[in-house]
């Protein structure tokens, strides 16, 4: 295993480098008979795209799709669906003066110890562009999900930097660059302009959910429905910390308030986020992700160069002041990634299994 592909019954490899000619994946398993068109995938990568607002990199990739097989006639075939997209803006001779240095934050350092030799220009294979082919396959087991049982998947940003970000409505989030729940975000604009003038960047949280969930997805022990979120999550650049339900918020709850009660019209509450025993439970999926601080920034920071002596490193050219800004739909797509081998999985085992029992969520 080399680690390029998620998922084994929905199987996505994804490829390509930062500044190579083109990215893409190829997806194995994806049911037939779906009408799928590049349409169907464009909306998603847009909403990450560079160059979206003066808050992102300034890197204009217009990311768009090409299907280059497993589509017939407009509806998928059961083989593997291949997607391209071109870079278009790379500008690697930013990179130049990176050759020989290790940037702090950055995977630098471990490429180049565990492969010998490893590609600068924007950050090669550990590049946060590697995310848009995962936002297109998401996009996909999207479509497939909404259709089967109607699953929705949605986004947003809850706190940016020091910023709490407090919710108000699901519908604010389509109308600003931060994917901020909230109809005002002067307030962020304003963080998020001093903070570029500074030179520094910071970090950002994000909840993601998957509403209208089928019950029973999930397996024990070992391939628990919340622990492939948890792995899903983790594979995201820069997100160190994974929270389900309540997460550490669990720590100074008493069980008679954690345990979320049963009641014949569903439970009281959903601490558990959505899943129980690795299993879920038809309640939403409540999922919360921690991203680091943007590792290339401005401000000088020590380092070592490949002889192992003493040097600093400036980070120039375009990034993200805080990549946290355009993380929410590539969260959404690695969850709907999840639930849709997760789908599939149940299917081939227990397809035909009716609950005795169905509590709504």
């Amino acid at each position: 295993m080399s680690g390029n592909t998620f998922g084994q019954l929905f199987a996505v490899t994804n490829f390509g480098e930062s500044h190579g000619p083109a990215i893409g994946c190829v997806i194995d398993g994806c049911p037939p008979g779906m009408e799928l068109s590049e349409a169907d995938i464009q909306g998603d990568l847009d909403r990450r795209r560079p160059g979206t607002s003066r808050h992102v990199t300034q890197r204009n990739e217009p990311d768009a799709v090409q299907i280059l097989s497993g589509v017939f006639e407009g509806r998928t075939t059961g083989t593997p669906i291949a997607l391209l997209i071109h870079n278009t803006d790379q500008r690697s001779k930013d990179y130049g003066n990176l050759l020989d240095t290790f940037r702090p934050g950055h995977a630098d350092f471990t490429y180049f110890q565990k492969y010998g030799l490893r590609d600068p220009r924007g950050g090669g294979r550990s590049s946060a562009r590697m995310t848009a082919p995962m936002v297109a396959a998401g996009a996909v087991a999207k479509k497939w999900l909404l259709a089967q049982y109607g699953t929705v998947f949605r986004g947003c940003m809850t706190q940016l930097g020091e910023m709490p970000v407090g919710f108000e409505a699901w519908e604010h989030v389509p109308n600003n660059p931060f994917f901020a729940p909230v109809a005002n975000v002067d307030a962020l604009e304003a963080y998020m302009d001093a903070l570029r003038k500074s030179g520094d960047s910071c970090g950002a949280r994000i909840r993601v959910t998957a509403s209208a969930m089928p019950v029973g997805l999930g397996q024990p022990l070992y391939d628990k429905l919340d622990a492939d979120i948890a792995y899903a999550m983790m594979g995201i650049n820069a997100v160190k910390g994974v929270e389900i339900g309540a997460g550490f918020a669990s720590v100074s709850q008493r069980g008679s308030t954690h345990g979320d009660s049963l009641t014949p019209t569903g439970f009281a509450s959903n601490n558990a986020g959505g899943v129980l025993g690795g299993i879920s439970t038809g309640q939403d999926l409540e999922v919360s992700i921690a991203i680091k601080p943007t590792s290339s920034i401005l401000t000088p920071r020590d380092s070592v160069d490949r002889a192992g002596q003493p040097t600093q490193v400036v980070t120039k050219g375009r990034h993200d002041p805080c990549v946290g800004i355009r993380a929410t739909p590539i969260a959404e797509a690695m969850l709907a990634l999840v639930v849709m081998e997760h789908a599939l999985q149940h299917r081939a085992q227990c397809g035909d299994v009716q609950p005795a029992l169905h509590i709504p969520g």
